[in-house]
């Protein structure tokens, strides 16, 4: 799901053939696993930024730059410079960068568009493109080869919706599979990427009716997991059920129980491409193939890696794959 997921990113958002799913060597694949698995001097750059600011904006930039930017910025760079030898227009993230560089004005006259400005962007929209959707679509196959109904209601589904509108799978056929919206909200409920939201008020805040104060450029941390596992918010939230965001229970529920993506002006910029990426792998995988559990698929409860930031798993996520004949 991994090489997948980053196939999809680097053609849609760099119009990059990386080539994970042919090639076993790719270096964009081995860029992503690193990114995973941070080094001393990222996690040295992350304390200092978080508790020593000002030293970070004096010491930070001295500390030696990682492969992972390094490797970024190049492609970056290569990739512009590429198109506009040849005239290449694509219409995509890179294009959007390009045009940036060319009128820096559009930030604002004090906004320095740097190139490592440009990679971190980059790097942005690569993290949450590949690992955030190829970790969701894993999890979900997870809990649908443990149950086994609601994997066989969400591939009628899917067979439904193609007998009616054709091969082509459009963004409105997409739309129209609501028990696919259902599973997938309630894979992101049980499993979330990010566990945590991190924020920092803008100004000084009190709650209508309390005595609770947040003081301006108080850092905030917002506990997603936590809420997501709330029995008072999600009755029995080990169990999974996609019935949890069917019309009714969703308006019974205040909205910010349910942040995958985050909420407001500060929510994932890329979440509808992540949504609709996964979605597509789902249908892909779960028209053609069944997945069943087998003695090395790990057993609940679902045990997180402790050294990776995101929400993985510990153990390798094995399944029984079996080919469906659709003759």
């Amino acid at each position: 799901m991994a090489k997948y997921a980053t196939d999809v990113i680097g053609f849609c958002v760099f119009g990059i053939e990386m080539n994970a799913l042919s090639d076993k060597d790719s270096e964009f694949r081995k860029m992503g696993r690193k990114i995973l698995n941070p080094t001393w001097i990222n996690m040295l750059r992350i304390r200092m930024r978080e508790s020593f600011p000002q030293l970070y904006e004096m010491l930070g930039y001295i500390l030696p730059q990682t492969e992972t930017t390094k490797f970024f910025t190049r492609i970056i760079m290569e990739t512009m410079d590429y198109r506009e030898t040849n005239n290449v227009t694509r219409n995509d993230f890179i294009d959007i960068l390009r045009e940036l560089k060319k009128h820096p004005d559009k930030l604002g006259d004090d906004f320095d568009f740097t190139d490592s400005l440009m990679a971190a962007q980059a790097f942005v929209f690569f993290v949450a493109g590949f690992e955030t959707s190829s970790t969701t679509i894993s999890n979900a196959l997870y809990e649908l080869a443990l149950n086994e109904k609601i994997q066989h209601s969400l591939r009628k589904e899917i067979n439904e919706v193609y007998a009616k509108y054709g091969e082509d799978l459009t963004y409105d056929n997409v739309k129209k599979m609501d028990y696919l919206d259902k599973v997938f909200k309630e894979t992101l409920r049980k499993y979330p990427p990010v566990t945590f939201l991190m924020r920092q008020s803008m100004s000084s805040y009190t709650f209508d009716g309390t005595k609770v104060s947040i003081p301006k450029n108080q850092k905030v941390w917002i506990p997603v997991y936590a809420i997501h596992q709330d029995s008072d918010i999600y009755p029995k939230p080990d169990v999974f059920d996609p019935e949890r965001f069917c019309d009714d229970a969703v308006q019974s529920r205040h909205s910010m129980t349910y942040l995958p993506f985050g909420d407001g002006p500060r929510n994932c910029i890329g979440a509808r491409f992540g949504v609709y990426q996964s979605k597509i792998g789902l249908i892909k995988v779960l028209r053609n193939y069944k997945f069943e559990t087998c003695e090395k698929t790990p057993t609940l409860p679902y045990v997180k890696n402790p050294k990776t930031f995101l929400l993985t798993p510990k153990e390798l996520m094995y399944l029984k794959i079996i080919k469906i004949n659709r003759t």
